[in-house]
């Protein structure tokens, strides 16, 4: 291994091939999670091979390698091989004088580059296409999830693949250029996921009241002159809010759409939905 500091060019030890294999092991092994150090055994057992290929027959290097990337580990899957490739990168440069920089690179960004692959990867394009789905199954129309399955695998797996090979070929500098404007990036992101989200809740969420209050011979119809008009979409976002309190609360999924379904009988039952 060769290092010429002036202009960081260096010989290259692993080929695409062996970061394809890095990316697959992160396929398999992602779900290898523990509270002490998250997703960091997944980060070993996708990096092993490659890292005794940068570090050869030196095992004492190698072994330091494994711990270090045996440390504390936790970005959105699919958006992590950016950061694990520049990792390999910059070891595969200084070898194990990057360690520390290798994980200061990781802890430093996993958390703005989790803020962006979750804005898209877990709330805008599920929500989007999740709602396309819904509308064509509406219309007994299978395409829409046949849809949705495919942009979330391309989006997921596909990610997970290339990834790797993005962080390993830019490595060390593709991260220090933008560095000052991921944070903005990733506040961007999630500012978009959340607008996207909200625009759907009153199109997608139908709550509608048949109530009136009705004053000698003038009657003032709640959903019409009232939800309708001045607070538009008020019911659905209601709904909704409940819904997620009572999610960030650990209350079953399943309790949570029995629920529904009873408020939802008893309401038109007595005429307050409908």
């Amino acid at each position: 291994m060769s290092n010429e500091t002036s202009n960081q060019v260096y010989t290259k030890i692993l080929p695409k091939s062996d970061l394809d294999k890095c990316a697959l092991r992160w396929c398999m092994s992602v779900n290898g999670y523990n509270y002490e150090t998250q997703l960091a055994p997944s980060v070993v057992f996708a990096e092993a091979d490659a890292l005794k290929k940068i570090y050869g027959a030196d095992d004492e290097a190698y072994r330091a390698s494994l711990a270090n990337a045996g440390k504390y580990f936790n970005a959105t899957p699919p958006v992590s091989g950016i950061l694990l490739g520049a990792g390999l990168a910059m070891e595969e440069e200084n070898g194990v004088a990057a360690l520390d920089a290798v994980q200061d690179l990781k802890v430093g960004l996993m958390g703005s580059i989790s803020g962006i692959g979750d804005a898209l990867l877990w709330v805008m394009i599920p929500t989007i296409f999740g709602s396309i789905a819904a509308y064509m199954a509406q219309e007994s129309n299978p395409a829409g999830a046949l849809l949705f399955m495919a942009v979330m695998l391309i989006c997921s797996l596909g990610l997970k693949l290339k990834s790797w090979d993005w962080g390993y070929r830019f490595g060390a500098q593709l991260i220090t250029t933008l560095s000052d404007k991921v944070a903005a990036l990733s506040e961007a992101m999630a500012v978009l996921g959340l607008t996207v989200v909200g625009a759907l809740i009153p199109s997608v969420v139908k709550v509608h009241t048949s109530l009136a209050i009705t004053v000698g011979e003038v009657s003032f119809s709640l959903q019409e002159q009232l939800f309708d008009k001045i607070l538009i979409g008020f019911l659905p976002i209601c709904a909704t809010i409940i819904v997620y309190r009572l999610l960030k609360k650990k209350v079953s999924t399943n309790a949570i759409i029995v629920g529904i379904l009873v408020i939802s009988w008893i309401g038109a039952a007595t005429g307050i939905l409908g």
